[in-house]
């Protein structure tokens, strides 16, 4: 399982938490030091729809003009700006065999999904 998130964020440090004491072995990668790939975007975005990787609930979306907002209309220019700013990821996002199993932090989520 790999977490993919940024260290500091507040639902990261709650999932991981969670995680850890339910003692699930998990990988962690922070998209700030580690960066993340134009295709592990893609293959979320298939899986999810582009539109769900954005987090339109944090800082880094809430600081962009209307204009810059606007301009993300598609997976291409979602993809784009995710790359240029991984703050707007959505975070974390849990993968499992290649596949996304979760999105965010859920307990009652995670308790269905990753204690299986």
């Amino acid at each position: 399982m790999i977490v993919y998130g940024i260290k500091n964020c507040g639902t990261v440090k709650k999932a991981i938490t969670w995680l850890n004491e339910h003692n699930l072995e998990f990988e962690f990668h922070d998209y700030k030091k580690q960066s993340i790939t134009a295709s592990r975007l893609q293959e979320w975005s298939r899986q999810l729809g582009w539109e769900a990787l954005i987090n339109r609930k944090g800082m880094t979306w809430r600081k962009l003009d209307e204009v810059q907002k606007e301009q993300i209309k598609d997976q291409n220019t979602a993809i784009e700006a995710l790359l240029s700013n991984t703050s707007m990821i959505k975070r974390p996002i849990i993968e499992q065999d290649g596949k996304i199993v979760a999105v965010g932090f859920n307990e009652a989520e995670y308790a269905d999904k990753l204690q299986k």
